[in-house]
């Protein structure tokens, strides 16, 4: 799928007042929404989202992996899937989608990384409470870079 197409897409969103549009053409999965702040998401899939890496030191369980270091091995370190901007909330004047004591489910969004323009939705893969967030508002981040920390309940 490229730009242009995608435009369309906004497009036709945009004419019918569309909410929110979910696409599927071959293994890109693309789901556009409209929020307040008129932000778009994209999710696609992890394999296209993510740089190649030596098979020795890519992460085994996706977006989330537990803490090598943590002395709590309930506690699961989330780590970014792209390189991007990081964005605590849909909107500036919004609150943030976590906060430290915070309980979550599965599902839950918890930032936003904005990467060539598009708003891609960071989900918890699992329930929990958050115990750390390690990043600042409109901060760059890099690829793997830890997000939060989560401990499983």
């Amino acid at each position: 799928m490229n730009i242009k197409e995608i435009k369309e897409l906004l497009d036709l969103m945009q004419e019918h007042q569309i909410a929110s549009l979910e696409f599927e053409k071959g293994d890109v999965k693309l789901k556009l929404s409209k929020n307040v702040g008129t932000v778009m998401s994209m999710e696609a899939p992890r394999m296209m989202a993510m740089p190649m890496m030596p098979a020795s030191s890519a992460p085994t369980s996706g977006v989330n992996e537990p803490a090598a270091s943590a002395s709590d091995p309930n506690v699961i370190i989330v780590r970014s899937p792209m390189v991007g901007t990081y964005y605590a909330s849909p909107a500036p004047d919004q609150p943030a989608y976590i906060k430290v004591g915070q309980s979550i489910k599965e599902g839950d969004v918890l930032c936003i990384v904005e990467a060539m323009k598009l708003m891609n939705e960071i989900k918890s893969e699992m329930s929990g409470v958050i115990v750390e967030v390690l990043l600042e508002n409109g901060q760059p981040i890099e690829y793997d870079q830890p997000i939060a920390k989560i401990r499983k309940s």
